[in-house]
């Protein structure tokens, strides 16, 4: 299976939070999984820090991409294509970081891990 984490699945992950889901928690957790973590859940990640409503529970949280690496998880850089296709989705969904995993977990065929129901709109594989 190849996964593209939500951002807070990423979070809630690192956190070790109960609010992961089980479901989640074992498909992110298997050997046999591809799991990635796309630029966009690390720009919304800054931009919220920056700004204040988001603080994280783990100080060392501060390097991103050294924490990817630590959990054995893919990098998913933005592509002009991404950004295209999240451009062009329909209404649904307002939220710009969104709108480019979607469009990301679309071209790249990968599975959303996500407790976002407005995903499903999109057509997009979807797993909690």
């Amino acid at each position: 299976m190849r996964l593209l984490l939500d951002t807070h699945a990423f979070l809630w992950w690192l956190e070790d939070s109960p609010r992961l889901g089980p479901r989640a928690r074992a498909l992110i957790a298997d050997p046999g999984t591809h799991v990635a973590v796309s630029a966009a859940s690390a720009w919304e990640i800054a931009v919220k820090v920056r700004k204040g409503s988001l603080v994280l529970e783990r100080a060392d949280l501060r390097d991103l991409a050294d924490e990817i690496r630590a959990q054995d998880f893919d990098e998913l850089p933005i592509t002009v294509s991404h950004a295209e296709r999240a451009g062009r989705l329909p209404g649904h969904h307002a939220d710009p970081f969104d709108r480019l995993l979607i469009a990301q977990a679309q071209s790249e065929g990968l599975t959303l891990v996500s407790n976002e129901a407005l995903f499903d709109h999109y057509g997009v594989s979807r797993s909690w």
